[in-house]
C-alpha cells in the first residue's frame, strides 16, 4: 500500500527512451505508466536528472540495466517525494531530496530507495542536487574506502574537468589531499585550476607520467583515480609511490592492460576498482549512511556545490548526450524535467 502526497497520482508520465541502441538521435519521448513504489521505496516527482557517462554506454548498447531495475536510463535525481512504499517512514513524503537511482531518472517520476536518498537543503537549488549522487557516490567509494585517501596524501585524477574529475578534486581538497589531474588542453587545465586542483597536466601537450613525477620530487602519488584503462594502466602505475594504490572506475581507453606484476609485487602495488550500479541496495544505503555523516555537513554548509555546466530540457536528451560525447563539457551536465 503506498501513500501519496495528493489523492491521486496521475496514471501516465512522459519519459526519454529508445528502440534500440545507437547515437543520440535515438532517443524518444514516450508515456508510460508512472510506477508505485514497493516495500522501502520512495516515488520522486522528478526535477532534474543528471547525465552521466553510463548513460552514453546504456544507449550505445554496451552497459544493460541490473536485473529489475528501469530501462529508461538516469542515475541519479533530484525532486520531490510524492508516494511512498511500505514501511517507508511518513516524514520523507513532500520532502525535497537527491537520489542515486539504478535507473529511469529520464522520465517524470522515478522509484528509489528510501535509504539511498538525502535531503536537499534550502540553500541548494535542485538542478546541483540532482548534480550530486552519482559523482559523490563514486568518488568517496572509490578514493576514500576503496583507495584508503588520508589527508597529506598526493592523487592524481584523469579527467580533471568531467563530473567525476570535479568532484574528485573538490573533494580531495575538502579532505586534505593534493590533487594532480590530467586534461586535454590548456583551457581545461586552467578550469581544472580553478575549481581546485593543485597541479593540471596538458597530456596533450607533454607526459603525464613525467609531469607526475616531477611534480612530487620523484617520489610519486599515493592513488590514482582511472577512467581510462587500456594502456593507460602501465603508466599510471610508473606514477606511483610504494604502496601506491591504482583504482579503475571506467575503461575508455579500453579493457585490456599489459601489466608486470614483478614491479607490482616490488613496489607492494595495489590494483582495485569498482562499478557502483550493479552493487547491493544494502551496499548503496551504506554509503549514503556514511556520506550523509561525512561529506553532507559540507554540502550544507555550501562548502560542497557540483561544477554545472549545462542545462537541457528532458526533451533534449540527445543533445545533452552529444553534448558529453563531444567532451566539450566543463562539469555536470542534467536534464531539466519538472
Amino acid at each position: 500500500m503506498t501513500v501519496s502526497v495528493h489523492d491521486s497520482l496521475p496514471d501516465t508520465m512522459l519519459a526519454m527512451g529508445f528502440d534500440a541502441p545507437g547515437g543520440p538521435d535515438v532517443f524518444r519521448s514516450e508515456v508510460l505508466p508512472v510506477p508505485r513504489p514497493g516495500p522501502g521505496e520512495v516515488l520522486i516527482r522528478v526535477a532534474y536528472a543528471g547525465v552521466n557517462r553510463p548513460d552514453v554506454i546504456q544507449r550505445q548498447g554496451f552497459y544493460p540495466p541490473p536485473p529489475g531495475a528501469s530501462p529508461i536510463p538516469g542515475l541519479e535525481i533530484s525532486g520531490t517525494v510524492a508516494a511512498l512504499g511500505e514501511g517507508v517512514t511518513s516524514e520523507l513524503l513532500g520532502k525535497q531530496v537527491c537520489a542515486l537511482v539504478a535507473g529511469g531518472g529520464y522520465a517524470e517520476y522515478c522509484l528509489a530507495v528510501a535509504d539511498h536518498c538525502l535531503p536537499v537543503p534550502a540553500n541548494l537549488p535542485l538542478d546541483q542536487a540532482a548534480a550530486l549522487p552519482e559523482t559523490l557516490f563514486t568518488v568517496w567509494h572509490n578514493v576514500f574506502e576503496r583507495g584508503w585517501a588520508k589527508e597529506g596524501e598526493t592523487l592524481l585524477v584523469h579527467g580533471g574537468t568531467s563530473g567525476i574529475g570535479s568532484m574528485a578534486i573538490m573533494l580531495g581538497k575538502l579532505f586534505g589531499l593534493t590533487v594532480i589531474v590530467t586534461c586535454g588542453g590548456a583551457d581545461k587545465c586552467a578550469a581544472a585550476l580553478g575549481i581546485g586542483a593543485d597541479h593540471a597536466i596538458d597530456y596533450k601537450a607533454s607526459d603525464f607520467v613525467e609531469q607526475a613525477l616531477r611534480i612530487t620530487g620523484g617520489k610519486g602519488v599515493q592513488i590514482v583515480l582511472d577512467m581510462v584503462a587500456g594502456d593507460y594502466v602501465m603508466r599510471n602505475l610508473k606514477c606511483l609511490a610504494d604502496d601506491g594504490r591504482h583504482v579503475t572506475i571506467a575503461v575508455q581507453g579500453g579493457v585490456r592492460s599489459e601489466i608486470n606484476m614483478a614491479e607490482v609485487m616490488r613496489r607492494r602495488l595495489t590494483l582495485t576498482g569498482s562499478t557502483l550500479r550493479p552493487r547491493s541496495n544494502q551496499f548503496k544505503a551504506l554509503l549514503a549512511q556514511e556520506i550523509g555523516r561525512l561529506v553532507w555537513p559540507l554540502v550544507e554548509g555550501g562548502k560542497l556545490r557540483p561544477v554545472m555546466d549545462r542545462t537541457f530540457g528532458l526533451a533534449e536528451a540527445g543533445a545533452a548526450h552529444a553534448r558529453m560525447e563531444a567532451g566539450g563539457h566543463i562539469g555536470k551536465i542534467v536534464l531539466r524535467v519538472g
